[in-house]
């Protein structure tokens, strides 16, 4: 046990309180700070349970936790991390660092709705004292690693506790790049968050120590000179600068509330553990933030004053996993600066080849180096020494006051390694070159000598490696970045690299090992990051199937880029024949591991969410639609179609709005071609939401008419409903009167509107063709109406979708406004034409083209003699009214028999016509009245309809 004689820091508080009297104005308020300071540091440092403090991926904390755990040989660890996450952390030995543990719950009860999904992550480095102290307790035998921080559920409970649910939990930020968003809006835990929160003071810090951010701060003054010091300096140390911080701090009630309550909260779980184990305290070891050690409440210490009330968690079902991390996301989430986590790990790893001191590593993890054999010595003669007894635990002696030696000490000034820094300049340039910048051998010289100067200017003889980043910004990067990384990313890379942490497959949940393990005949390796292409000859390899069903789903389920179809889909009743894919799903691990919080298969994931969308509060009839086609599409499920169709006649029953009709029978269509193809049947909802959608619609006709919340494009589908489910919706029941009532109900006041009200009619034969001519003609001629006119022209579009059949006409309303307006008055209309056309009917313009080209003639010497089919169709018709109603019809059909041959035979007369001058059987002698017209002739004088609906019928076409 350490142990503190009485007066041990009676010097320290002596100088202190003369600094106070000598430097401050008020040397009361500030001789009550250092002395508090001093105390908080006296009473850490004897309490019965060692307290270590640590800095969350701090170098001089990891190297200073593998000395201690050698020299204590702790029993049981405390650890300030949630408690919920203990059984993830052995399977960190099938992982390479960095990697968060994660605690993820999609469905919550407690927490407010729009809350959802909740997620806390924990990331873990190499170079950080947690990791020390859990592969020391993971690895040796009669060791307890317990942790004793809130569960995930609190984090959230406190969080609750404090703040309006109604408010943003966090400020917008600006969208990270790919790697460092691997921990996505998780809230982030760490042990040891270290840093000022009293603004004033960080400011002077950096302002006086000649640095930019914070984390060079903290690098220069803290990891440097801690990095050689021994355990009791180290401990003092960051006991001081925990309480300092602490002391500083602003009065946020919410952040001192929750931080008391986590030390309350941690030291009642500790003393828990002590009571039921009866374990010495001198034995354990205390893990926390150097911010948490400095501690104030009366709940401190093993001897504390009662226990803290822990209350329940909520009903929330966590789910608990490893994910890949990175230093870039560490940085991101945290808000250290870019590069300082690499920084820390170069720095990490030239302290223990410094130091000698043998770090402890999990047994058998990725990225770690495997023990070497010992060779069995030869069998000796002589007998052999008894074996040697485990070392014991080094006592501790008593702690020493050390703080004041260390802040007494001026600060060591190391020499310069020139050899580092040339292999550093060297290596920059080269990194440099190979990235588009045109650097020589002279900017490594110059970033060499910048390095020095940069690091005098800054009272450092030794560069550091942000003042060698800043050198070579300076050197070699000059107005423009030729490529894809900047010279500081370059830098970054070279002290370490943006390391990407990887979930071992043994680590993984059971749904991402089941998708490995079915995409396996791929003969890819699919952790590894990056892209990568995979050919599927299914026609071939039928097997292959099977993956790209696989495929699909996770198309489907997992973020843009992780499986992306380069040839081939699925479609509705469609068997695939070849696909190719880019596939990365290595680096995308993240989002593959937390599907597999939501189920234990693929399908079974997949199932959920699309009952979860269909179910939804914000659920629309074409929502559940959609959910039904990806049903068929990617399970093939019969049973979760019909299931999921009968719901959208339910949605559709409710509905009030028209907003998605467009949607809807887009979708209705699909599922109707689908069935009637593959299907001997109809599935009964089908049928059912046909006949329900026909009275649904019908009803609602006459208010979208008139509503200004329906557009145009909303009413246009509800008449492709109807027109187009018609037949189907008869032959099921549904009166044909409903339709008809609800078109002559229908008043619209728009324009649109109205255009698309006259093609229902006409469709439905109450207004002819020749009245809608009439009524276009009218619109054209009124001079207070032509402004208006493209607004009928977008309506008549529309109508294309319910009453395709009037393509033409809507070209020859084009053609006639165009023919008819004088350019001053076409000219300034024309853009609203164009625009309205683009904006509300872009995707009939392939029809429209299509038509015209097929009316309009194909050379320009043919459009003078040329006479648009609408003006030739009136000149017979007015032929036929001058001379008669049959007399052009009978000329027509006396000219080409064949055609009334034709009609003659399909009515079962075979009689042939008579040749001219040759009188037929049974006709009257020459001379009579009879005789001056043939049969045929006067059959048709009698009966001149016939006739002339011919004659309309081959003029149409």
């Amino acid at each position: 046990m350490t142990a503190v004689d009485e007066g041990t820091f009676t010097g320290l508080r002596g100088q202190l309180q003369e600094a106070a009297a000598t430097f401050a104005e008020g040397p009361d308020a500030l001789a009550e700070i250092l002395l508090g300071i001093v105390d908080d540091v006296d009473r850490a440092v004897g309490e019965p349970l060692e307290i270590f403090p640590v800095c969350h991926h701090s170098p001089a904390s990891a190297l200073a936790m593998a000395r201690r755990l050698r020299e204590k040989q702790p029993k049981v660890v405390y650890l300030e991390l949630c408690e919920d996450m203990a059984p993830l952390l052995s399977e960190l030995r099938n992982c390479r660092l960095p990697v968060a543990v994660q605690a993820f719950a999609s469905e919550v009860e407690g927490f407010p709705a729009d809350w959802s999904p909740l997620s806390v992550v924990a990331p873990i480095t190499e170079a950080s004292a947690e990791y020390q102290a859990i592969a020391y307790a993971l690895d040796t035998p009669g060791v307890e690693l317990v942790l004793v921080d809130r569960s995930s559920d609190h984090v959230f409970q406190w969080d609750r506790r404090d703040t309006d649910p109604a408010e943003p939990a966090a400020p917008d930020a600006p969208e990270p790049e790919e790697e460092a968003a691997l921990h996505g809006d998780a809230v982030g835990v760490e042990i040891g968050d270290l840093r000022p929160r009293f603004a004033e003071l960080e400011e002077h810090l950096l302002r006086h120590g000649r640095v930019r951010h914070w984390s060079e701060w903290w690098h220069q003054y803290v990891e440097l000179p801690l990095g050689d010091s021994d355990h009791h300096t180290y401990r003092q140390v960051m006991l001081l600068i925990g309480s300092l911080f602490r002391r500083l701090a602003p009065g946020d009630p919410h952040r001192v509330r929750v931080d008391e309550d986590r030390e309350r909260y941690m030291w009642t779980r500790m003393r828990e553990h002590l009571t039921a184990t009866g374990t010495d305290p001198a034995d354990c070891l205390y893990v926390c933030g150097a911010f948490h050690a400095a501690s104030r409440v009366e709940e401190f210490g093993v001897a504390g004053a009662g226990d803290f009330e822990i209350g329940p968690r909520t009903a929330t079902k966590w789910q608990h996993g490893l994910i890949p991390s990175s230093h870039a996301a560490i940085e991101a989430q945290f808000g250290l600066a870019g590069g300082s986590v690499s920084i820390a790990a170069t720095v990490w790893a030239k302290n223990l080849k410094r130091t000698g001191v043998k770090p402890f590593r999990l047994e058998g993890q990725a990225g770690t180096k495997k023990p070497a054999k010992k060779k069995t010595p030869a069998p000796a003669l002589a007998p052999a020494p008894a074996p040697a007894l485990a070392p014991a635990p080094v006592p501790d002696a008593p702690a020493a006051d050390r703080l004041s030696g260390f802040l007494q000490r001026p600060p060591v000034l190391d020499r310069l390694d020139e050899a580092e820094l040339l292999g550093w300049s060297v290596e920059i340039v080269r990194a440099a070159r190979r990235n588009g910048y045109l650097a020589s051998t002279a900017d490594a010289i110059a970033v060499f000598e910048t390095s020095i100067l940069l690091a005098g200017m800054r009272d450092r003889a030794r560069p550091t490696p942000y003042d060698f980043q800043d050198a070579a910004v300076t050197c070699i990067e000059k107005d423009t970045v030729p490529g894809r990384r900047d010279v500081r990313r370059l830098v970054e890379i070279m002290m370490g690299g943006d390391r990407i942490g990887q979930v071992g497959y043994d680590a993984l949940p059971p749904l991402a090992r089941d998708v490995h393990d079915r995409l396996v005949p791929l003969g890819l390796k699919l952790q590894q990051r990056g892209v990568q292409r995979a050919l599927l000859d299914i026609a071939g390899q039928p097997e292959l199937s099977r993956c790209s069903d696989v495929l699909w789903m996770l198309r489907h389920l997992m973020p843009h880029g992780a499986a992306r179809p380069i040839m081939g889909e699925r479609g509705l009743g469609e068997r695939p024949i070849q696909e190719s894919w880019d596939l990365a799903l290595g680096t995308h691990q993240r989002a593959l591991i937390e599907l597999g919080y939501e189920g234990v298969s693929i399908e079974q994931v997949m199932e959920q969410r699309l009952r979860r969308r269909a179910y939804g509060p914000q659920a629309t009839t074409a929502t559940v639609l959609e959910a039904v086609e990806d049903a068929i599409r990617y399970l093939r499920s019969r049973r979760l179609a019909d299931e999921l169709g009968t719901h959208a006649l339910e949605v559709l029953a409710t509905e009030r709005s028209v907003d998605g009709a467009p949607e809807v029978l887009r979708r209705v269509r699909r599922l109707l071609a689908y069935y009637r193809t593959s299907e001997p049947v109809l599935p009964g909802w089908i049928e059912s939401f046909v006949k329900t959608g026909y009275a649904h619609y019908c009803t609602l006709l006459p208010t979208a008419f008139t509503d200004e919340d329906a557009g145009v494009r909303q009413v246009a589908a509800m008449l492709g409903f109807l027109f187009s489910m018609e037949s189907l919706a008869l032959s099921l029941g549904c009166d044909r009167a409903q339709l008809e009532l609800a078109v002559g109900q229908s008043h619209p006041e728009e324009a649109p509107k109205t255009a698309l009200l006259w093609a229902a009619q006409t469709h439905l034969g109450t207004l002819s063709r020749e009245e809608l001519r009439a009524r276009c003609a009218a619109l054209l001629a009124n001079p207070l109406v032509v402004p208006s006119y493209p607004r009928y022209l977008s309506g008549f579009v529309q109508a294309l979708e319910p009453v395709p059949a009037l393509t033409d006409f809507v070209v020859e309303a084009v053609s006639n406004a165009f023919a008819r307006l004088p350019d001053p008055v076409l000219l300034p209309w024309l853009p609203t034409l164009i625009s309205t056309l683009r904006a509300e009917g872009a995707e009939f313009a392939p029809l429209l083209i299509k038509e015209a080209g097929r009316i309009f003639p194909g050379r320009l010497a043919a459009l003078d003699a040329w006479t648009p089919p609408w003006r030739a169709e009136r000149r017979p018709a007015a032929a036929s009214r001058e001379t008669g109603p049959a007399a052009g019809g009978v000329a027509l059909l006396a000219g080409h028999p064949a055609t009334c041959d034709a009609v003659a035979a399909l009515l079962g007369c075979t009689d042939p016509w008579a040749a001219p001058g040759t009188p037929a059987p049974g006709t009257p002698a020459p001379g009579t009245p009879a005789a001056s017209a043939s049969a045929g002739a006067a059959l048709l004088t009698r009966h001149p309809e016939t006739s002339l609906a011919l004659e309309a019928l081959l003029n149409r076409s």
